[in-house]
């Protein structure tokens, strides 16, 4: 069989599936079950900026009398945040005390705000790092793309400056040059990146005429355009992580975002469709790919299809069908 082991985020791993931050890993038991599934290291289910300041503002709407008095306000947001991240601090120790695994905290933020100290109270709760899942949608037409990447590099860089454990940045697809991006967060301090991150996104019911959320889960054909950018990434960005996210649903796709030059893989959807015992069987299937191809270590095949690796990298660049259809005509 054979070995594996990989690293990410300069943290040994046994295997190169991490359980995504989501409802999965918000409670002991369930990291439990996953570590014993086989899981090679889990990030934490996310505190969120953006709720804790939606839950400010809806506590003081429903009591109007609190917005006449700036104090009740402040006690109102401090009351929520300290509460909020004694939950997570209370989970870190739990998983730190009850699993052998790499576990790394997660930081939904939208600002560079207070929200990144919580980052230092995770890192003395026992976090091996701390993954910060930043996402803002620019809704001003006045704002401009680098108004919004530096948005990203501020709330890194505040993080850097808190802790000293490895970070990594989850980002989404939606950025006018992602391997530009990808280059600035390291530039920042970022040790690794998470490519990419997935999304509310609304959808509209016709039949109510209502707003309403999309499919939550993604499909496996999701993962085209990850495949696409890490292999372009891992080529052109040296000394960075990547954890490859979204659509990663078997064997096959780990094994793909691996020779495209990931370093791990993000599993969230297939967990909940089709449970922990997902996890044993990725790993099987990894195993026999190994075998067939006599590889011994991850290393042995990592990258191997990345875009620099391969004769025609322009198949990594292609973005029309044109010579497909023409075949076909």
């Amino acid at each position: 069989m054979g070995n594996l082991q990989t690293t990410y985020l300069g943290l040994t791993v046994k295997n190169p599936l991490v359980a995504a931050s989501s409802g999965l890993t918000g409670n002991i038991g369930k990291l439990k079950e996953l570590e014993t599934a086989g899981i090679g290291a889990v990030v934490l289910k996310s505190i969120f900026e953006e709720q804790i300041l939606g839950e400010v503002s809806g506590m003081i709407a429903n009591e109007p009398q609190n917005a006449e008095y700036p104090e009740a306000e402040d006690y109102i947001r401090y009351y929520l945040r300290d509460n909020s991240v004694r939950k997570h601090i209370e989970l870190i120790e739990a998983a730190k005390n009850e699993l052998n695994i790499p576990v790394i905290a997660s930081v939904n933020c939208i600002s560079g705000d207070e929200w990144t100290s919580i980052s230092k109270e995770f890192e003395k709760a026992g976090a091996d790092a701390i993954e910060l899942n930043i996402f803002y949608v620019p809704t001003s037409r006045n704002e401009k793309p680098g108004m919004v990447e530096q948005l990203y590099l501020n709330v890194l860089q505040k993080v850097k400056s808190e802790v000293s454990i490895p970070v990594a940045v989850k980002f989404g697809i939606n950025h006018s040059n992602i391997v530009g991006m990808a280059d600035k967060l390291k530039g920042a301090g970022a040790n690794g990146v998470v490519m990419f991150n997935r999304f509310y996104e609304p959808d509209i019911n016709i039949e109510t005429l209502e707003l309403t959320a999309s499919e939550i889960f993604s499909s496996s054909a999701d993962m085209r355009r990850t495949l696409r950018w890490i292999g372009m990434v891992s080529s052109s960005v040296n000394s960075l992580d990547i954890a490859a996210s979204t659509g990663i649903h078997d064997a096959s796709a780990v094994i793909k975002m691996l020779l495209a030059g990931a370093r791990v893989t993000q599993l969230c959807s297939t967990l909940y469709v089709n449970g922990s015992k997902v996890v044993p069987e990725i790993l099987e299937g990894i195993s026999g790919f190994m075998k067939t191809w006599n590889f011994k270590h991850i290393d042995d095949f990592r990258g191997r299809l990345s875009y620099k690796n391969i004769p025609d990298p322009m198949l990594y660049e292609r973005a029309q069908f044109m010579k497909y259809f023409s075949n076909r005509g």
